[in-house]
């Protein structure tokens, strides 16, 4: 695991950890005795934390300094898998960067539909949510027995099926494209899709709900990467350093 990898892995235990206390960023900084900037590079991969500053977010975490460490043994395959809310850019980004790696891209919802010989909103309209998880955990294993070298973007729930979800990560590198409950609604309105606020008042509270509620589960993915104000260039180029690191 090249550095660069390590310590976006650690910013993501980081955080994950952080947020299972439910402590803000702020209040962690504080009572462990560094600022919130730096408390925010070092949940980003951006800073080489130090052997004392891990003793000392390990003590406020009320962890051992290990359980910062448990990052995980990242998957040897060279498959990297997209997750997130939808407009979190992973098709955009997964294009950028399997064109980079010179590696198939595959859309995971897209399997889903030739599997079951219908569109996702027909299969869930005519069979329902359980139906789908079906075809959604035979759509991977089509799609992991295609090689060891591709970019998969996922589909936002996938991280709800704790099998599929294990089966993933076991296999692939995976990768949360992180964003705002706001910037994933503008950039779904972006693309021109107006589904989110057809007839539904509330997407907005809707959306954070959905968040706060998968944010543990995409928080266990081995690399977590902030898009906050970021385009698709620059998060494509760091996640190819990570991938080839």
């Amino acid at each position: 695991m090249s550095t660069q990898g390590f310590l976006t892995r650690l910013g993501g235990r980081l955080r994950a950890l952080r947020e299972e206390t439910d402590l803000s960023l702020s209040e962690l900084a504080r009572r462990a005795g560094v600022s919130r900037r730096y408390l925010t590079e070092a949940e980003a991969g951006r800073a080489n934390v130090s052997v004392a500053v891990l003793v000392a977010l390990a003590h406020v975490l009320e962890k051992p300094p290990y359980a910062l460490l448990d990052v995980g043994v990242e998957a040897r395959s060279e498959r990297i898998a997209l997750l997130g809310l939808r407009g979190a850019g992973k098709s955009s980004v997964g294009q950028r960067l399997a064109r980079s790696l010179e590696v198939p891209f595959v859309e995971l919802d897209q399997r889903v539909e030739e599997h079951a010989g219908l569109s996702l909103s027909e299969l869930f309209d005519l069979h329902g949510p359980e139906a789908f998880r079906r075809y959604e955990t035979e759509a991977l294993e089509s799609v992991l027995a295609q090689g060891e070298r591709l970019v998969l973007a996922t589909g936002g729930s996938l991280v709800t099926s704790e099998p599929t979800f294990a089966r993933l990560r076991a296999t692939c590198r995976t990768v949360w494209l992180r964003a705002s409950p706001e910037e994933h609604f503008q950039r779904v309105l972006a693309q021109g899709d107006r589904r989110p606020m057809h007839a539904r008042p509330r997407a907005m509270e809707e959306l954070r709900a959905i968040l706060r509620t998968r944010e543990p589960l995409y928080a266990r993915c081995s690399v977590t990467l902030d898009t906050a104000g970021r385009s698709v260039e620059e998060i494509a180029s760091e996640l190819l350093a990570i991938a080839t690191g």
